[in-house]
């Protein structure tokens, strides 16, 4: 679990639990509650170990405090034992075994301190149940009103009412689940209105298939039947058939149980006509189609033990849940399992939430409200997962174009708290830095930044971010990609550093404050120590600890820097001041045209700054140079990891980025073929329609034979060759490509 937060877990007599300080150096806080709600730490054999009196700050603990009083308790009455502290080794471990049925409540806490002083960390739990075999069912994320097993191959039909929260639970993992639901209205008038395929794809606006759901499904007459509130996997295919006679077989295996007559024989008892064929949402059914290729693949499910959907019933329904009875290919891992399905009453609302999985080994991380919730979610309803974030995608009062023009014209504010923070500390900080960046750290000054990159032993990056020199041996890195975090430990333990490598997670969420006035507005509510640099004399890339208004008030980091090619300023605060901070920034912009951006906005000016991104303009495989990242390799530097990569690929490059510029409006999509005469010479990364330039233009990684300014190439849509968009090679960054605004 992440610095910053607090997790519940449920214990039974002769279980095992251990706790891993994995970054080490971090506080660990516990606080344990048998059926009574008294303290059970001694069911831990903690009965001993030091208390503290109050409720520690930085941790967002409003799940446990509204735990603890839906169970009779007081938080003021709640006893916290101290378990690790700042000398915890990284790595150290604490096995306890329980003695009687208890909650268990684990906090890391995230002390305001740790914005200037470093910090943050990781905490891993590990349950080991007492009884060998047992599937383990996650815990209940409501008040249960039914529960039952779908037994392997087999069905089972339900009913549920308006409101109600349907959790279809896989047991043990990697096992299929056809789900059909029937609106309960039209069936007692002798109409079968049930999730349609092409109605819910329609509404949506989605293919098929895709490694996701739809937030919606819809019947016949598009209305809707559920909504889609929580999903632990991320990965299921939405609109297959439930498995049938027939496909078995064609394989050779006539008379095997299917799912399609199973949803028919638990469908009869209410009348529903019997299908040989039965379309379903495949919960935990894992189907692609390769670019290349229109044909569905399939393989293992992505669940394992415990994963779930929830979805909250929008009208009364009756529903079937499978167990998918397929042992003669992958699907279901060639080993058939259980199902389970719980159904809640509607009376405590399920937050939103979809799984993050920062590596394929992770346990999920659901996503949650950002600490500036409270102030966004009073301006749209327009959020997207950034990810293990819900962050606002537009604003409703201004939309995407509105916030584009402020942050051009004059100033923004945007939740990007989505961004990973890494401590790097110890004696070898700075060592291991050398190691993994491609920026000569050594020549980075105390409340100095730069942008770099991290690449693996190919020369490709594994990340791109920005490293804060806070203290001699002290380094915050803001980066992408959980992929940084390992990539620094790994390198760290491979070469015997003393280093510390401190996850900040969403302990640490920032504001981006965009735009011309940006340094005005913040002029106004800034104050820093006279030791620190000040607002007016923080060059590009600089940074400073600061406090809003005076001496007393929060404390954040502020940096000179941002994603927009603009002039702009970060903060980076803790959670219990984000909100008084958001406040502050939008109250001193009101004479300056502060507006409120989301990440659509955001879009249009990093492709317009030429700004690159994971995913688009370098993947794995791609290079630096490539990738048109490197103006962020010093080459002079020696024995950073990737560059003997670099040194034999500059010898004969292959590819380059360049920016296109259109003639019209229309606007190429990620992955469309570039074309010069009937041959493919490249493909987009990024496109967009540019406000400011009134046409499309885009990034493109093309062979390096094309590359020359004012070529004339051409995008290819449909198939690559009815359809064409002219366009031509052009120098970017697009908008002010000698970054003269964001250096100002």
């Amino acid at each position: 679990m992440r610095c910053g937060c607090a997790q519940k877990v449920s214990l039974c007599t002769g279980d095992i639990i251990q706790l891993k300080n994995q970054d080490g150096g971090s506080a660990v806080v516990l606080a344990a509650f048998d059926g009574s709600g008294r303290n059970a730490l001694a069911s831990l054999g903690l009965g001993h170990i030091a208390m503290i009196p109050e409720m520690p700050e930085g941790v967002d603990v409003r799940e446990m405090l509204a735990w603890i009083r839906s169970n009779g308790g007081a938080p003021s009455e709640v006893s916290h034992g101290a378990l690790f502290d700042r000398n915890t080794a990284p790595g150290e471990e604490i096995t306890l075994a329980v003695s009687a049925e208890c909650d268990l409540w684990v906090i890391v806490p995230f002390r305001s301190n740790m914005i200037a002083s470093g910090g943050g960390g990781t905490c891993i739990i590990e349950r080991v149940r007492s009884g060998k075999g047992i599937p383990e069912l996650p815990d209940p994320i409501g008040e249960i009103r039914d529960e039952f097993r779908v037994g392997r191959a087999t069905a089972h039909a339900y009913e549920v009412q308006k409101g109600d929260y349907v959790q279809v639970i896989d047991v043990e993992g990697r096992q299929c689940s056809d789900f059909m639901a029937m609106r309960s209205g039209a069936l007692e008038k002798g109409m079968e209105r049930y999730i349609d395929s092409a109605v819910t794809r329609t509404m949506v606006g989605g293919a098929y298939p895709g490694p996701g759901l739809y937030d919606k499904f819809f019947d016949q007459d598009m209305q809707p039947l559920l909504e889609v509130v929580q999903d632990t996997v991320g990965r299921h295919d939405t609109f297959a058939l439930a498995c049938t006679a027939r496909g078995y077989e064609d394989r050779g295996f006539p008379g095997h149980v299917n799912c399609s007559d199973n949803i028919s024989n638990v469908y009869d008892s209410y009348g529903v006509q019997r299908r040989s064929a039965w379309p379903a949402i495949n919960f935990f059914f894992n189907s692609w189609i390769l670019p290349t290729d229109n044909r569905i693949q399939i393989d293992e499910a992505w669940s394992r033990p415990g994963d779930f959907v929830a979805l909250k019933a929008l009208t009364d329904l009756v529903c079937v849940s499978t167990a998918c009875p397929d042992d003669i290919d992958p699907i279901n891992g060639w080993n058939p399992t259980d199902i389970h399905v719980r159904i809640y009453r509607p009376d405590k609302p399920l937050r939103y939430a979809v799984a993050h999985r920062p590596f394929a080994e992770s346990e999920p991380i659901m996503t949650r409200e950002s600490a500036f919730h409270a102030r966004t979610s009073g301006l749209t309803s327009g959020f997207a997962p950034a990810r293990d974030v819900w962050l606002p995608a537009h604003y409703d009062a201004t939309g995407v174009i509105g916030e584009y023009w402020a942050c051009r014209n004059d100033v923004t504010i945007q939740d990007m708290s989505s961004l990973r923070k890494f401590d790097v500390m110890g004696p070898d900080a700075e060592k291991l830095l050398q190691l993994c960046l491609t920026r000569d750290v050594s020549k980075l000054a105390v409340h100095r930044g730069h942008y770099a990159l991290m690449l693996s032993d190919t020369g490709s990056v594994i990340d791109d971010g920005t490293l804060f020199r806070l203290a001699p041996d002290l380094f915050r890195w803001c980066c992408g990609s959980d992929g940084s975090g390992r990539q620094l430990r790994d390198i760290a333990e491979q070469n015997g550093l003393k280093v510390w490598v401190k996850a900040m997670w969403s302990s640490l969420p920032n504001l981006a404050v965009q735009g011309p006035n940006s340094r005005e507005l913040l002029r106004r509510i800034v104050f820093t120590h006279p030791s620190n640099p000040s607002i007016d004399t923080m060059k590009w890339f600089g940074c400073t600890i600061a406090r809003l208004h005076d001496r007393n008030g929060p404390a954040f980091m502020l940096t000179r820097s941002g994603f927009t090619g603009d002039l702009g300023y970060e903060i980076f605060c803790d959670v219990g001041s984000a909100v008084q901070i958001w406040d502050a920034v939008m109250k001193a912009g009101e004479d300056l045209g502060i507006v409120a951006m989301g990440g659509r906005a955001l879009e249009l000016l990093r492709v317009e700054a030429g700004l690159m991104v994971a995913g688009a303009e370098f993947t794995p495989g791609v290079d630096a140079f490539e990738a048109g990242l490197g103006f962020a390799v010093n080459m002079k530097k020696e024995g950073f990891i990737g560059r003997e990569a670099l040194d034999r690929n500059q010898e004969a490059p292959r590819n380059v980025l360049v920016g296109l510029a259109f003639e019209s409006t229309e606007c190429p999509s990620h992955g469309d073929p570039i074309y010069q005469g009937q041959h493919q010479v490249g493909a987009v990364t990024s496109a967009v329609r540019s406000p400011m330039l009134g046409h499309a233009i885009a990034l493109a990684r093309i062979a390096i034979e094309h590359s020359e300014l004012n070529t004339k190439l051409e995008v290819g849509r449909l198939d690559g060759q009815i359809k064409r968009l002219p366009a031509e090679v052009c120098e970017q960054p697009f908008f002010d490509p000698k970054r003269e605004r964001a250096r100002a």
